[in-house]
């Protein structure tokens, strides 16, 4: 799935960005922003069937979806990065996501969220057989939708405050990508993002402590 996610990428810039792609974005026709859109909601379908097919429990999938997320999203850079030789850094700005507006960020940035889901999804399933019943306690629930929350505000918060900056009439009736046509992105939200991985890392420390008193209580 990462590689189809990938190949896709890679038709619409050469249709779109023979030269390369960069900020800001290039018009595309209607029907196919609404064809993204319906095709990134088909990927979360598909992400979430390995769950519903291995699993009969919410925890255990909802722990698989995070597993497939992370490892999909991991492996559409590096097949970018093999077909395209693209991103040039790990610093290089691309658009994360589409629904339910457009994301913005980095490319270091989504990469250290799956690599935080795929820790989350390897304690849960792990935990789970040492322990029946085992997952984050409500304050680690709580520390990790808080971080989740703020990553994805420090996605969205620039491109949905350009799009308030347009004046109404020019925001009618246009699909938020077509509208960010003359948006760059300035600065990403570094300190905040860094703040909330601290503290989705601080529960996911608390869930392993956890863990590991339960393997001991086994023994």
């Amino acid at each position: 799935m990462g590689f189809l996610e990938s190949a896709v990428v890679v038709y619409l810039r050469a249709i779109y960005y023979p030269e390369g792609f960069a900020f800001p974005l290039v018009p595309m026709d209607p029907a196919l922003v609404i064809t993204e859109l319906l095709r990134e909601f088909a990927t979360l379908v598909m992400l979430l069937a390995p769950g519903a097919m291995l699993a009969r429990g919410r925890m255990e999938r909802f722990a698989w979806f995070c597993w497939a997320f992370a490892v999909w999203d991991l492996f559409y850079y590096v097949f970018l990065k093999l077909l395209l030789g693209w991103p040039e850094s790990f610093l290089t700005w691309d658009v994360l996501f589409l629904l339910p507006t457009v994301w913005v960020g980095p490319v270091l940035a989504p990469c250290m969220v799956s690599l935080g889901m795929l820790m989350l999804a390897a304690l849960i399933l792990h935990g789970r057989e040492v322990k029946p019943g085992y997952g984050p306690t409500r304050w680690q629930w709580v520390m990790l939708l808080t971080a989740g929350s703020i990553m994805l505000y420090t996605f969205m918060e620039e491109p949905v405050r350009y799009l308030g900056s347009l004046p109404a009439d020019s925001a009618m009736g246009g699909s938020a990508m077509n509208l960010l046509q003359h948006y760059v992105p300035e600065a990403f939200l570094w300190p905040l993002f860094l703040f909330a991985c601290a503290l989705a890392s601080g529960a996911l420390l608390a869930m392993l402590r956890d863990l590991h008193r339960s393997r001991h209580r086994v023994r």
